[in-house]
């Protein structure tokens, strides 16, 4: 029986050595086949940790529960070898910097056909076929083999990046903030590149980014994340044009438009929560402008919003927000 997510993450608690709580708390998150999903949050909110977890790349002394599955597999719960296989054939990652992700010591040749030789998924020749055909998909010439990383542009390298993450062809291919190191045109490049890519091979997209109009342009569906958890979930259309938590709310108003009035941007005020502190009630209180004293006390529990199907929000006084939003 097909699993019906390509990435299925359920009650994923995550606690590093040293820290007061933990680090991801209770994340659920899906992602369909041919599915784009992004996860958005501000930095050190739990993003990348989430999107490693479906590769297993934690950090020592991680402990982990709950479960992430894989087409139906358990990551968390893999031998060794399952899991090199997996991110050999089933699940692939761009990194944020591609210049730090390749070894610059290697031609890009190496690079990109190393890993499905030493597997025995392809022989030399084949896998030097497939990366010539991916980097012509990425609009590569194939004289880059030759190359090391250091002859070619960071635009071009990022497409190198990707033409990486597709040679197995991955079921799930886990996108980590890849345009943040990139001129604005290259970005839109990028983006556009991706979203044909996956359309073509039907691999389903986890794109993590803090930059909330690519969340809007780019996905399906978005999860929101703060301080360890999902505070709000929904189809991009509804979650942005009518955002149901007072973070997910802040995180557009300070968004910088063209049409916007002059003036300072709108900010969110305090800090992100420190890992050496315990969490009681909701993890936003302190800087929510909604807060109350159940706030402090219990934390909110994720609720369907009314009349918005797949919507979900975890906030005491989504009822509060409903009203100023509809009032504006």
């Amino acid at each position: 029986m097909t699993a019906p997510y390509v990435l299925d993450v359920r009650g994923l608690r995550i606690r590093l050595p040293g820290t007061a709580r933990r680090v991801l708390d209770g994340v659920d998150l899906t992602v369909a086949a041919g599915e784009t999903v992004a996860l958005v949050g501000e930095s050190g909110s739990g993003k990348t940790l989430t999107s490693r977890s479906a590769l297993r790349l934690l950090p020592p002394g991680a402990l982990a529960e709950g479960t992430v599955a894989v087409a139906g597999d358990d990551v968390l719960t893999m031998s060794a070898d399952r899991v090199r296989a997996l991110r050999t054939r089933t699940v692939a990652m761009i990194f944020q910097d591609p210049r730090a992700a390749i070894n610059p010591l290697r031609r890009i040749g190496d690079f990109l056909t190393e890993g499905v030789v030493l597997t025995g998924a392809m022989d030399a020749a084949d896998a030097t076929a497939r990366a010539t055909e991916l980097l012509r998909a990425v609009g590569v010439e194939d004289s880059v083999l030759g190359k090391y990383p250091g002859q070619v542009s960071g635009g071009m390298l990022q497409r190198v990046m990707i033409a990486a993450a597709l040679m197995g062809d991955p079921s799930l291919l886990l996108a980590d903030e890849p345009t943040t190191a990139l001129d604005v045109t290259t970005q839109a490049e990028v983006v556009a590149l991706l979203g044909r890519l996956q359309q073509r091979f039907g691999t389903g997209l986890l794109f993590v980014t803090h930059d909330l109009d690519l969340a809007a342009a780019l996905s399906d569906r978005v999860y929101v994340m703060y301080a360890g958890r999902i505070v709000e979930s929904g189809p991009a259309k509804d979650l942005f044009a009518c955002p149901r938590h007072p973070y997910s709310a802040a995180l557009l108003a300070s968004t910088p438009r063209l049409d916007a009035p002059l003036g300072r941007l709108p900010a969110i005020d305090g800090r992100p929560p420190d890992l050496r502190t315990e969490l009681t009630g909701c993890s936003f209180a302190p800087r929510c402008p909604l807060a109350t004293e159940v706030c402090d006390r219990h934390e909110p529990e994720s609720r369907p919003v009314p009349g918005r199907p797949g919507h979900q929000a975890a906030c005491h006084h989504s009822d509060r927000l409903d009203r100023s939003a509809a009032d504006a």
